[in-house]
């Protein structure tokens, strides 16, 4: 579990949670398994490097640690891409970006939310309110990522964890969309821990969650409670298929805050798989990840 000592702004770990991996050997092995999963995507796609959206928050600066660690400085483009975002987040990504020697440009994404907003959702959906908008702001991203990953010949390295993926807590095709995730089986918890232990500033991996969709966002107001209470009812429910009522029992969360995780978790579902095919003369099985034996030596770059 993670705490935050709000004099100090100093995140400490305590190991004291269901089996997250916080102590210092745990980690080790998690940075090099990570370091080695960067590269070997890389080098598995022929890309000439990785991409990684910076937004000032511990996920995204982790996440460019890790890329530098595995491919070297001069292989990470680091993009900011403000819409709504707090100047102060802005300013923190362009420092890491700095500290770390890779190249990083900032696009602010406001006057096309805005263009969006004037022209386009009128005439679509009039009514689309505040989320729908924030989504938008999310895919928009997306496009700005993939747009530098294609002329680069470069992959887009995702700084969603865990945590996120599980409840759902991304927007699918925005933030959802990359073509690896070096954090994703990493709980809050652990990203925290990581983060630490590789040298991000305490200052970001105590910062407040947000996913700066719109201003004052946080993830705590968008999900009903911290990840601290959220991760161990995942934890058990998801890891070890523990019904919801002996996870209340054993975590410090409200049975609300298990019921809407546990639901949060099914409802997302569709957010995690490829886009269904009806399945006609069972060829449903053929826009996956996986392929026909036969084809395994091309697969394999042989």
């Amino acid at each position: 579990m993670v705490s935050s000592d709000t004099d100090e702004g100093v995140t400490s770990v305590r190991t004291d949670g269901p089996g997250f991996l916080t102590d210092r050997d745990d980690l080790a092995a998690v940075r090099e398994e990570a370091v080695t999963f960067i590269k070997d995507r890389v080098t598995a796609a022929g890309a000439r490097g990785v991409v990684v959206g910076l937004s000032g928050g511990v996920d995204s600066t982790l996440t460019a640690h890790l890329a530098v660690q595995a491919l070297g400085s001069d292989r990470v483009l680091g993009l900011g891409l403000p819409a709504h975002t707090d100047e102060d987040n802005a300013q923190e990504a362009q420092t890491m970006a700095e500290g770390l020697g890779i190249e990083f440009r900032e696009v602010d994404l406001r006057p096309l939310v805005d263009l969006f907003e004037d022209h386009v959702a009128p005439e679509v959906a009039p009514g689309g309110g505040r989320r729908a908008i924030g989504n938008l702001t999310a895919r928009l991203r997306m496009c700005a990522l993939y747009y530098a990953a294609n002329a680069r010949s470069y992959l887009v390295c995702g700084t969603a964890n865990r945590s996120e993926l599980l409840l759902g807590y991304f927007t699918k095709y925005g933030d959802g969309g990359a073509d690896l995730f070096p954090l994703g089986d990493l709980y809050k918890a652990e990203v925290q821990a990581l983060a630490q232990q590789v040298g991000v500033p305490r200052r970001i991996v105590a910062k407040e969650p947000t996913a700066d969709l719109w201003v004052g966002q946080t993830d705590a107001e968008d999900l009903g409670a911290r990840y601290s209470e959220i991760d161990p009812v995942l934890r058990r429910v998801v890891d070890r298929s523990e019904r919801v009522e002996d996870a209340i029992d054993d975590t410090d969360a409200s049975p609300e805050t298990a019921e809407t995780v546990a639901r949060l978790y099914v409802d997302s579902l569709h957010k995690r798989a490829v886009p269904p095919t009806p399945g006609i003369d069972d060829r449903g099985n053929g826009s996956g990840g996986s392929h026909p034996l036969h084809l395994a030596p091309m697969a394999n770059g042989l």
